[in-house]
């Protein structure tokens, strides 16, 4: 039996399709073919009543049309007056309870459509005075999807909602992106070796490290929203298969026009239809963004894990801050859980970003049916990755702690600090210097004194760890005489 978000007494009323009569509860707004996906398609458990940002943008999308139809002189004052009060009400978010469907669906996202197409007419029904249903007042197809087909209402609604979307994600990344910042400069003046291969290479400030993550997620953000970018092109008028059958001249140009004046974005209308209405390359461009930032958001959580490493016998530069027990059975044990979580997340995305690069491929003739499961895969990457850049953030990033003495004796331990001294002694020396500080266990610094290559002076302010953070001068050193 079908559970349903709204109370429903039992009363029903009887619709009918091209398959025949069906009973719809007398409270639904949806009508039969709503009904009929919501029979045939159990899969996901993901509903697009979860997703209120694509109801909106379908309220943008069928008020953009009937305002083109109407300016046309196809559809009376009464009618469009009702359908763009009832879309105003979807854009302001009410009625998501009538949007039960499956994201996962056959039928190339029809479903979708005509679940917003039924809404809307009967909403506009209510609005006229009528009853849910009398659809001779205002019908699903002929006047609310009028001049469309879902070839080109539904992948308008998906790329404008996910347009929608990507706003939260960049709003989630940002405030990650100050978290990393305000590490940078809290961290600024406490020095760290660099690692190349996991082995020690040449000092750096544990600043430096979290600039960089800042700077690595900014890249990301302006790769993320010039894919989003694209989904503001519209293939609105293109009907079926981007010919325009069925639509008025003009309505197409009408169409784009009011997009731009309901939604307030620049939307534009596609070059050329027929391409535009099998082509998804821009759900392909956005998740590869997001696979780009997974890729890049992970190796972040690899680093946080390793320089976190230990306690003990790590490395141990910082302290993440502890979230629960890590083990059931070594007391003390505290693990890293949250940039663990967050490398999931990130697999599940680039995992993502292959299920839509398959269903991109699958595109047959004029159209391509697979954009559900695309829609579907991008809702659930963004949603995801979202949650993860404010989890990261907010329990994990903006309490981390650095381990500041342990850093800094571990620079003045280190053999990579040889590295500074190539300028100065060249090459061999510096090769012999490091290959006995290992085997001898001596330091870099009292080997170079007693072979006599520099001078105490000489070797204090090129081995000073600020001075090896930097590109620098090497006449600001003078060389012993």
């Amino acid at each position: 039996m079908i559970q349903f978000k709204f109370p429903v007494s039992g009363k029903t009323r009887t619709e009918h399709d091209l398959l025949g009569y069906k009973e719809v509860p007398e409270e639904a707004l949806f009508g039969i073919q709503t009904l009929r996906c919501i029979e045939n398609f159990n899969i996901s458990n993901y509903h697009l009543c979860d997703y209120p940002e694509f109801i909106k943008a379908f309220g943008i999308v069928k008020m953009a049309a009937i305002k083109a139809n109407h300016k046309l002189g196809l559809v009376s004052d009464e009618v469009c007056d009702a359908v763009v009060k009832a879309c105003q009400e979807l854009i302001d978010g009410k009625h998501l309870e009538f949007f039960p469907i499956d994201m996962m669906q056959g039928g190339a996202g029809t479903s979708m459509n005509m679940n917003a197409n039924e809404v809307i007419a009967n909403r506009a029904l209510e609005i006229m005075g009528h009853k849910r249903g009398e659809y001779q007042y205002c019908h699903p197809n002929d006047h609310v999807n009028m001049a469309q087909s879902t070839n080109d209402a539904y992948p308008s609604a998906m790329h404008l909602g996910l347009y929608f979307i990507n706003e939260s994600v960049q709003a989630s990344l940002k405030e990650l992106i100050k978290a990393f910042d305000d590490k940078k400069k809290a961290f600024a003046n406490i020095i760290k070796m660099g690692r190349t291969q996991l082995q020690d290479a040449v000092p750096m400030t544990l600043g430096q490290s979290f600039g960089a993550f800042a700077d690595a997620m900014k890249h990301e953000a302006a790769r993320l929203q010039r894919a989003a970018d694209e989904f503001l092109y519209t293939n609105m008028g293109a009907t079926a298969i981007g010919t325009g059958i069925t639509a008025e001249p003009g309505y197409a140009k009408y169409c784009t026009e009011y997009l731009r004046e309901i939604s307030g974005l620049d939307i534009k209308l596609s070059r050329n239809l027929i391409e535009a209405t099998h082509d998804t390359s821009c759900m392909v461009a956005y998740s590869s963004a997001l696979k780009s930032i997974a890729i890049r958001l992970s190796k972040i959580c690899n680093d946080l894990r390793l320089m976190s490493s230990g306690p003990r016998t790590g490395i141990e530069e910082i302290k993440l801050p502890p979230k629960q027990p890590g083990s059931s059975i070594m007391p003390g044990k505290v693990n890293p859980v949250i940039p663990e979580v967050v490398n999931q997340i990130c697999f599940k995305v680039i995992g993502n970003d292959f299920a839509v690069t398959m269903a991109s491929e699958a595109a047959q003739l004029e159209l391509n049916v697979m954009e559900p499961v695309m829609v579907e895969s991008l809702v659930e990457s963004a949603t995801w990755m979202s949650r993860a850049f404010s989890t990261l953030r907010i329990e994990c990033i903006e309490g981390i702690e650095a381990n500041r003495k342990h850093c800094e004796e571990q620079v003045k331990h280190s053999i990579g600090i040889v590295t500074a001294l190539k300028p100065y002694i060249g090459y061999s020396n510096c090769t012999e210097i490091a290959k006995e500080a290992l085997e001898s266990g001596k330091s870099v610094y009292d080997l170079v004194l007693e072979r006599n290559l520099l001078s105490k002076k000489q070797l204090d302010v090129i081995l000073n760890p600020k001075n090896m953070i930097h590109p620098s001068m090497i006449e600001e050193i003078q060389p012993k005489e």
